[in-house]
């Protein structure tokens, strides 16, 4: 079968990659198209746009690239009905999937599933009309969606564990290199790691990494290691590496698996932090802060931003968001991770807890079985 994907991040890039990987187990006819990235185009098929042409974030960068986007959409629409796939796979990216999957819906028979739900839940709740209109099975990797769509919306969805932990099992089943020989590979000296992971976009990056870096300076005991982007080139980072950080690209798992802490900006990264029992304080900067934070008291629906603490229901991590982060919240929330004592111990006790509520290991393997099995039936 067909089957045509769209990715807009780093992080999708990945799920989807393991997802195609997944359902080539059960198809071993598969055929991929995708706009997508690398990880993607090393598991075969066709790349249309890799994502790093998409990725723009915040009013000002969109606005400035309306024509780029709008061209883009026009693009997709055209390239998937004259590939005519079997399925429309969508991974996150609502304000783009979400239009292309309206589009394919009026205009041709093609299914649209969606992997990794638009997080509605948080904020932009009215979409839930678009996604019962127009996509025809929805694949979650959050435990609490469940009773946000099928029980607030009435809509069945099929919850298939989360891919995160997946790619962390595998990560760490296929034996990762020792400490000393990942620190000697990367020109990094004996110290602790303070993982930064500032990112994955550059304005995302330009208001985290400065503060983050300079969090990480009053404590000279511990050596920040900054987690390259992918499809950031690291000619951007120079700026930043004079107050003595490194920066490791392609490598975000072994930074995490050999980091005392981690400073993470808000997203799947502080999930994937939180399954490698890293204590983390989560750092978002935004323009216009104070607006921002009186912005989320009013609008935003869930009480956490972080991955962490809403799977978990309860503060786990420490969230410093627009407002609250400052160098000085920073530092202080640092302080509190780096020595062993009851802020980390509780921290690693409710990583554990949040590992039960998410699930085992397979939720690749489980959405690749379920989508062909629906695909089968369809006929």
């Amino acid at each position: 079968m067909k089957y045509y994907l769209i990715v807009g991040e780093a992080s999708g890039d990945l799920h989807a990659s393991n997802l195609m990987k997944a359902i080539k187990n059960i198809d071993c006819n598969a055929e991929f198209r995708f706009f997508g990235g690398d990880l993607m185009t090393a598991v075969g098929g066709e790349c249309v746009k890799h994502y790093r042409e998409l990725a723009y974030m915040g009013f000002i960068p969109v606005l400035l690239h309306l024509r780029t986007i709008f061209s883009n959409m026009s693009l997709c629409k055209r390239d998937i009905v004259a590939w005519n796939p079997d399925v429309l796979i969508l991974v996150d990216y609502p304000g783009f999937n979400l239009s292309i999957a309206e589009y394919i819906h009026k205009n041709t028979q093609i299914p649209v599933y969606y992997y990794i739900l638009p997080k509605i839940w948080a904020w932009k709740e009215y979409r839930i009309k678009n996604i019962k209109r127009d996509v025809d099975e929805l694949f979650s990797i959050l435990p609490f969606e469940i009773d946000f769509f099928e029980k607030k919306h009435d809509y069945r969805i099929n919850y298939i564990g989360n891919p995160c932990v997946d790619a962390v099992d595998v990560f760490l089943r296929n034996a990762p290199e020792e400490r000393g020989a990942f620190l000697e590979r990367n020109g990094l000296v004996d110290k602790p790691i303070v993982a930064l992971l500032a990112g994955s976009r550059k304005q995302e990056i330009k208001a985290n990494l400065p503060m983050m870096l300079e969090a990480v300076k009053h404590y000279p005991g511990y050596q920040p290691v900054i987690a390259g982007a992918p499809g950031i080139d690291k000619e951007f980072y120079k700026p930043y590496l004079d107050a003595g950080a490194r920066i490791v690209f392609g490598e975000t798992y072994n930074i995490l698996n050999n980091a005392h802490a981690a400073l993470v900006t808000s997203g799947t990264a502080t999930l994937e932090t939180g399954i490698f029992r890293v204590p983390q304080v989560v750092c978002y900067a935004t323009p216009m802060a104070r607006l921002y934070s009186w912005l989320k008291k009013r609008f935003l629906k869930v009480k956490f931003v972080s991955l962490v603490n809403l799977v978990a229901g309860r503060e786990v991590v420490r969230e410093l968001v627009a407002a609250d982060m400052t160098i000085e919240n920073v530092k202080s929330e640092l302080g509190k991770i780096l020595i062993d004592g009851e802020g980390r111990t509780t921290m690693l006790k409710e990583y554990d807890r949040m590992l039960e509520i998410l699930g085992e290991a397979g939720a690749s393997e489980r959405a690749a079985g379920k989508i062909v099995s629906l695909l089968k039936k369809r006929g």
